[in-house]
């Protein structure tokens, strides 16, 4: 049974770590569903590129259980993510059930907003910081592009991106797949 992936992607999101993320899951044979906060409308990006999510957060909700919820940065996107009450609902049960949740960038934000990974090992955008200490209490490891602590992952930024999807389809199918996807990619990760 192949694995399943719900990429969030909201106003102001990273266009890099979203379309990323999505690529290289799916190049790792994972099945990826894109979800709009708040619903499945055309949504503008970080730099200005639309994208158009298959369906909104709300319906998510209802579509089934998901191996990993993957959150990209961008501070309008991370911020939408972290005041939306469907993707705390999501996020809880998510982590509750002990499957995988991985955010970059500034999204690991909205995961301090939510409540989600207290205590873990995690890194962010370097400008992100303050704003997870402000939320609770985490481990930062600013030296570390990508950080797996159980079933949190974190990652840096959009230069990250693809060690950050690589780590997923790692997680999720395996290192020889994330070896043979970085081959294809002529990535040396």
């Amino acid at each position: 049974m192949s694995k399943t992936a719900l990429v969030l992607v909201a106003p102001g999101s990273e266009e890099i770590e979203f379309v990323v993320a999505a690529d290289v899951l799916v190049r790792g044979g994972i099945q990826v569903t894109t979800a709009g906060v708040p619903d499945d409308s055309l949504l503008k990006c970080s730099r200005g590129v639309h994208i158009k999510p298959d369906i909104g957060v709300c319906e998510a909700k209802s579509k089934g259980i998901f191996d990993i919820i993957i959150l990209p940065g961008g501070l309008g996107g991370s911020n939408a993510m972290g005041e939306s009450k469907d993707v705390g609902e999501l996020l809880k049960e998510q982590e509750c059930s002990g499957r995988l949740i991985a955010a970059i960038c500034a999204a690991p934000v909205a995961l301090a907003s939510h409540g989600i990974g207290i205590g873990k090992n995690v890194t962010c955008y370097p400008t992100m910081w303050s704003k997870m200490q402000e939320k609770g209490k985490y481990n930062y490891l600013k030296d570390d592009k990508v950080v797996v602590d159980g079933n949190i992952i974190t990652s840096q930024g959009p230069a990250t991106s693809f060690e950050f999807a690589l780590t997923i389809v790692e997680k999720l199918v395996g290192k020889e797949k994330a070896a043979e996807v970085a081959k294809g990619l002529l990535l040396t990760c």
